[in-house]
């Protein structure tokens, strides 16, 4: 009897079993479909854990500058001494030419403006008929104030070399070359405690300017070198000595794209 109540109960069990599995079954085929449908919704919304770029094989570097600069007055007579802070800045557009595959070799033209003051002890007057006056001033001689100031519109032109690719955009950099200018704006201002005097128009000026330059530098710091090729003053005479006057400018430049 216990053995007939087995197996009778073992044959419940066992249909009971199938009867469930079956039904599991049958529900999980109903439902998977939905899941996927979900999973595809979930993934078509995802946001991905890296954006996407694409790599520019053309690239241009360094079209965009701005720096600033100590100027060092050169090429004067012993009687004129430089005073007081003598600085600019400059900033402009430089189109860059590449000239190999790599594109780490390159020519750079492009326009600018820049504005730099000289203090000094040269005194630049007028006389009544018009004509300038060059003086040296000496310790005995208190003033306030005396200096001068240029503004100009340059074109740099630059043979370029560097060390980037198109994955970077910090590398080692060497440019050198010419920047011509226009002086389209000169300003002499000399003030004691008894007059001012402000020059603004200058027969002796040389208002084209030229300069040797030279930048190197790795990143965002870039030293910058300017030397002038020509004076700044033409036919001018201080203490019977020729007045020319050149500069040398030092600073750093900051380089965009």
């Amino acid at each position: 009897m216990n053995s007939r109540q087995d197996v009778f109960l073992y044959l419940n069990f066992r249909s009971a079993y199938y009867m469930i599995s079956k039904k599991i079954v049958l529900l999980l085929l109903c439902v998977l479909p939905f899941l996927c449908h979900g999973q595809e919704e979930e993934d078509r919304y995802k946001i991905p854990d890296t954006v996407p770029f694409s790599i520019d094989s053309l690239y241009r570097e360094d079209q965009f500058y701005a720096g600033f600069h100590f100027n060092l007055i050169t090429d004067r007579p012993s009687t004129i001494s430089q005073e007081s802070f003598s600085g600019g800045i400059n900033m402009g557009f430089i189109r860059d030419f590449p000239l190999n595959d790599r594109r780490n070799v390159a020519v750079g033209a492009g326009i600018g403006w820049s504005i730099n003051t000289f203090g000094q002890n040269l005194f630049i007057g007028k006389e009544e008929t018009g004509t300038t006056i060059f003086q040296s001033l000496g310790g005995d001689v208190d003033y306030s104030t005396n200096r001068f100031t240029t503004q100009l519109i340059e074109a740099p032109l630059e043979f370029r070399w560097r060390t980037s690719t198109p994955e970077t955009y910090k590398f080692w950099r060497i440019y050198t070359g010419v920047r011509l200018g226009y002086v389209y704006h000169f300003r002499s201002r000399f003030r004691d405690s008894d007059r001012e005097i402000i020059i603004n128009d200058l027969a002796e000026l040389n208002r084209f300017r030229a300069g040797a330059t030279f930048t190197f530098g790795y990143n965002t710091f870039n030293f910058q070198f300017y030397y002038a090729l020509n004076p700044f003053f033409k036919d001018a005479v201080v203490d019977d000595a020729k007045l020319g006057l050149s500069t040398l400018k030092i600073g750093l430049t900051f380089y965009i794209l």
